[in-house]
């Protein structure tokens, strides 16, 4: 009997040759793509409990997919299980879970009270999140980087965008009324998010291979990160506020550093009609 599936290529169906295929692949090569596997069903799933009205539920799910999604690209490089069909999902993944996800949630809770508007907001954020994706992994793969591209990225990151959109939902379990009035205020914070999703605006990512942290600085630092989940835990929906707002407030500085350390260097995307971005899409 024929197998009806094809057989699971990590790297595509070239691979075949540069030598014999093994019948078997090595778990290690999967586990990457079952995390992201389930973040995509986190994702949907906080969708569902969201038209469900069980909210705190909803959003936990989606920060959950970010969590998920943001790790399965470290756990493939840990485990050496790196693969361009790893990659695929990975990006195709993160259109659910960093902008269809969230702006259905957003909208479903708030942003419906703006009516025609909140869902032009709600589009115009997953739209934003998908350009957004498809810039990033334009200039991942370009093989000249710039040198500041080790250091920040070109706007918001769609990680920190879903985290960054979903405000209203975490005032709105602080006690805000969702009237009309708020669901506006929603729809036009989306909109200045998806903005800076797509903005030029050099961002830090934290990645860069030259931060160095003094010796006596590491102890306080892991005891502020322990101060921090403590406070999560016991005051989460407060917590997210206040790091949504330190998040946002820390991006001039970010853009001023940027300045000084780089001067006038001007920032070049790729544009729509470039080759590389023909050949992603």
């Amino acid at each position: 009997m024929v197998n009806p599936f094809p057989p699971y290529e990590p790297n595509g169906p070239n691979e075949s040759a540069r030598g014999p295929r093994l019948r078997e692949i090595p778990f290690r090569l999967i586990v990457p793509n079952l995390i992201t596997i389930l973040a995509i069903c986190a994702g949907l799933t906080g969708v569902r409990l969201a038209f469900e009205e069980r909210y705190e539920l909803a959003v936990f799910m989606v920060l959950l997919a970010a969590f998920l999604d943001g790790i399965d690209g470290r756990v493939a490089r840990l485990m050496k299980a790196t693969s361009k069909f790893g990659a695929q999902m990975d990006s195709l993944a993160d259109i659910v879970n960093f902008g269809v996800a969230p702006a259905l949630v957003l909208y479903v809770f708030v942003l419906d009270q703006a009516r025609a508007f909140g869902w032009i907001a709600a589009l115009l954020f997953t739209i934003a999140a998908g350009l957004r994706l498809a810039r990033f992994n334009v200039m991942a793969e370009r093989e000249n980087k710039a040198s500041w591209q080790s250091e920040y990225f070109v706007g918001v990151p769609a990680p920190a965008g879903a985290m960054l959109v979903l405000l209203p939902v975490y005032l709105g379990f602080l006690g805000v009324e969702r009237n009309a009035t708020f669901g506006y205020i929603a729809a036009v914070y989306t909109v200045l998010i998806a903005f800076l999703l797509i903005s030029r605006l050099p961002v830090w990512s934290g990645k860069s291979e030259g931060t160095r942290l003094r010796r006596d600085l590491v102890l306080p630092l892991m005891l502020g990160v322990v101060f921090y989940a403590a406070l999560l835990s016991s005051y989460t929906w407060e917590m997210m506020v206040v790091t949504v707002a330190i998040y946002l407030a820390s991006l001039p500085f970010g853009a001023h550093k940027w300045r000084r350390k780089y001067g006038t260097l001007t920032i070049e995307e790729p544009g729509v009609g470039d080759d590389d971005m023909g050949r992603h899409i």
